[in-house]
C-alpha cells in the first residue's frame, strides 16, 4: 500500500476533479504490475496495473489506495476490469466519498465472489486527497492559507521592504506547491505592491499554472500587471464589485482577463460565494497568497482548511510594519483560531509549518 500512495502521489496537481490513485498487482510476493491516474479522462490506475500483469493478474492480490469506481464516468468502471482479469483479492486504503460510489463498488467485487478490505493506511490515503474529499462531499474546494514571514510575524518591514524575506528554496517550494494547487488567489494590494505573476516556475520545467484570483473591489488592476501577461496556459480571474467601472471591466476582458461581478458586504467581497462558484468550476483546491486583510477575511469567514507558513530565521520589528494576518484580530486569546496536526519541515534556512484550522472530512457511508 505504501508504493500504490507513492504512485498516486506522481499525480499530484494534475488528475483534478479526480482523486489521485495508486495500484499494485501482487502474485506470489512479486510485483507483477503497477500503475497511477496521470490525469482527469485518461485511464485509472487499476487498468494500468492491470494491463502490465496480463495474465499473472488470475488469483493476484491488487493493492489500491481508493476504492475501484464502478460507474461509467469519462472511463468505464474500474470494478468490471478488475473482475474479469481474476484478481482474487483486493485491498483498498479508503472508501470512495463521491456519492455515486461510497462502498458501491466493494459490493459489486463482493458480489462477484472477490475477497474486499479495506482501511489499509486510511490516514494517509485521506491526506492525500484531502482536496478531493472536501470538494466532492461539499461541493467547496479545499482552501490552503499560505504565508511567509519573519520570525516575529512580519511580512515588510516599516518601509515596506519585503523581499525578500525567505530564501530561495522556500521560494521554489512555493512555486512547487502551485503547481499542485488548481487556483490561487491574491489581493489587489499584493499586485498593487509586488506585481506578481503567480505562476508555477518550477526548476525541473514547466510547471502546470492554477487559475490565479485578483480580489479586487473597484477594479484597481493595471492593464500592465504581469499577472495579466505572464506567459501562462491560464487566464488571470478578476473577482470585483458589480459597482465597478464597466470601461474598465471591458478593457480587462479584451486583454484576456475573465471578470466576475459580485455583490459586496462592508466594503468587500465575500469568500464563501466564491468558493461556491470555484467549487461548480470544479476547482478543488485553492491556495490565499495574501496580503494581510485578505489573510484576515478567510480566518474570519471560517473558509482555511490547512496552513502553510514559512518562517524566516530574522527578526524584523517595529509597531508598524505589517504581520501576515491583518484584520481587527481576535479580542480574548479564547476566540482564537487553534491549528492542529502540525508538522515542521526545513526548507532551506527557512521552516515550513503546516497544520490544519478544519478535522479532516469523514464520511457517512458503508462499504457494503
Amino acid at each position: 500500500m505504501e508504493r500504490a500512495l507513492s504512485l498516486a502521489a506522481q499525480g499530484k496537481g494534475k488528475t483534478s476533479p479526480n482523486p489521485m490513485v495508486g495500484a499494485v498487482v501482487v502474485k506470489q510476493g512479486l510485483v507483477v504490475g503497477e500503475g497511477y491516474h496521470l490525469r482527469a479522462g485518461s485511464d485509472h490506475a487499476e487498468v494500468i496495473a492491470l494491463r502490465e500483469a496480463k495474465e499473472s493478474a488470475a488469483g493476484a492480490t491488487l493493492y489500491v489506495s481508493l476504492e475501484p469506481c464502478c460507474h461509467y464516468g469519462k472511463t468505464p468502471p474500474c470494478t468490471e476490469r478488475i473482475i474479469e482479469s481474476g484478481i482474487g483479492r483486493v485491498v483498498a486504503s479508503m472508501l470512495d466519498p463521491n456519492p455515486l460510489m461510497c462502498g458501491k463498488g466493494f459490493a459489486r467485487l463482493k458480489e462477484a465472489g472477490l475477497q474486499v478490505e479495506w482501511g489499509l493506511m486510511e490516514q494517509e490515503s485521506r491526506r492525500l486527497n484531502e482536496a478531493y474529499v472536501k470538494w466532492i462531499t461539499t461541493g467547496m474546494p479545499f482552501v490552503i492559507l499560505k504565508g511567509a514571514a519573519s520570525l516575529d510575524g512580519k511580512i515588510a518591514t516599516s518601509t515596506g521592504e519585503s523581499r525578500w524575506i525567505t530564501g530561495e528554496k522556500a521560494r521554489e517550494k512555493v512555486h512547487q506547491l502551485r503547481n499542485e494547487v488548481d487556483a490561487v488567489m491574491v489581493g489587489i494590494g499584493t499586485v498593487l505592491k509586488d506585481d506578481p505573476q503567480l505562476t508555477a516556475r518550477i526548476p525541473s520545467g514547466r510547471g502546470k499554472d492554477p487559475l490565479r484570483i485578483i480580489l479586487d473591489t473597484a477594479a484597481r488592476l493595471p492593464l500592465n500587471s504581469k499577472v495579466i501577461h505572464a506567459d501562462s496556459r491560464t487566464k488571470a480571474l478578476l473577482v470585483t464589485s458589480v459597482s465597478s467601472p464597466r470601461e474598465k471591466l471591458e478593457e480587462l476582458r479584451s486583454r484576456g482577463v475573465e471578470v466576475w461581478s459580485m455583490e459586496e458586504e462592508g466594503g468587500r467581497i465575500p469568500l464563501q460565494p466564491v468558493l461556491k462558484r470555484l467549487g461548480e468550476r470544479e476547482i478543488m483546491s485553492l491556495m490565499i497568497e495574501g496580503g494581510s486583510e485578505v489573510n484576515a477575511a478567510a480566518l474570519e469567514e471560517g473558509i482555511v482548511d490547512k496552513v502553510i507558513l514559512f518562517l524566516s530565521p530574522r527578526l524584523i520589528g517595529g509597531a508598524s510594519a505589517p504581520s501576515w494576518i491583518g484584520g481587527k484580530g481576535i479580542q480574548s486569546l479564547e476566540g482564537s483560531w487553534s491549528v492542529k496536526n502540525i508538522s515542521l519541515e526545513w526548507v532551506g534556512d527557512d521552516i515550513m509549518f503546516e497544520g490544519y484550522l478544519q478535522p479532516p472530512r469523514n464520511t457517512a457511508c458503508s462499504p457494503g
